[in-house]
């Protein structure tokens, strides 16, 4: 192996440790944002600088056993490839979903109008949801702890999200310290290449930071 060729793997690696790093979504729950088998890039250098906010897609390591269903476990080429920034990851121990609450919301499902509240702002949540569906058909009262989020996928019924966990350990919440980068783009295929931007809705006065 040149020096050359060292030198441009461990610029790769520091660049997927410190800057940005490839995932496949590992299944539906965000579609149809994202779908099964996007190649999403989940960059850091963002939240050097400031902080998750409302809206935000974040990908986040498993934070109590969420993914307790088999994953394919990848090979040792898989691995080094993975680990080296070449290849995308497979999405073991990792999930991504869209951040809801920050530390000290009150999140509320849901009012008259079936609305989620955050800190009794109602959401107008449309813009990402899939048409006529509901924002949870799972009602809840929750106020998120200190560093932590409450987080849900863009598809409700099918997401296996903070809700689905309140029982468990960590009562659904996910530490900050947890998450990996906000998922920024979608980079394959390339009939689905776009922008991830946080929705309108999270810029209401009394929401945006």
């Amino acid at each position: 192996m040149t020096t050359v060729t060292v030198l441009a793997l461990v610029i790769t690696v520091v660049l997927r440790l410190f800057v940005a790093e490839a995932f496949y979504v590992p299944s539906e729950s965000m579609y149809d944002t994202l779908t099964t088998n996007d190649r999403i890039l989940a960059e850091k250098v963002s939240y050097l600088h400031r902080d998750v906010d409302r809206g935000d897609i974040v990908v986040f390591k498993d934070p109590a056993n969420w993914l307790n269903e088999e994953q394919t476990t990848p090979g040792p080429l898989r691995r080094v490839g993975e680990f080296v920034g070449i290849l995308p990851r497979s999405g073991e121990g990792h999930l991504v979903k869209r951040v809801i609450g920050l530390p000290g919301d009150r999140v509320f499902c849901c009012d008259r109008s079936g609305r989620i509240l955050v800190n009794k702002i109602p959401l107008d949540e449309q813009e990402y949801l899939l048409k006529d569906a509901k924002p949870s058909l799972q009602p809840f009262d929750v106020v998120v702890p200190p560093g932590h989020l409450w987080v849900m996928g863009d598809n409700r019924a099918e997401s296996a999200d903070s809700r689905a966990h309140m029982g468990g350990p960590g009562g659904g919440f996910v530490p900050i310290e947890n998450v990996v980068g906000r998922a920024c783009c979608v980079i394959w295929p390339s009939d689905r290449m776009t922008m991830l931007r946080p929705p309108e809705t999270f810029k209401k006065p009394g929401l945006k930071k």
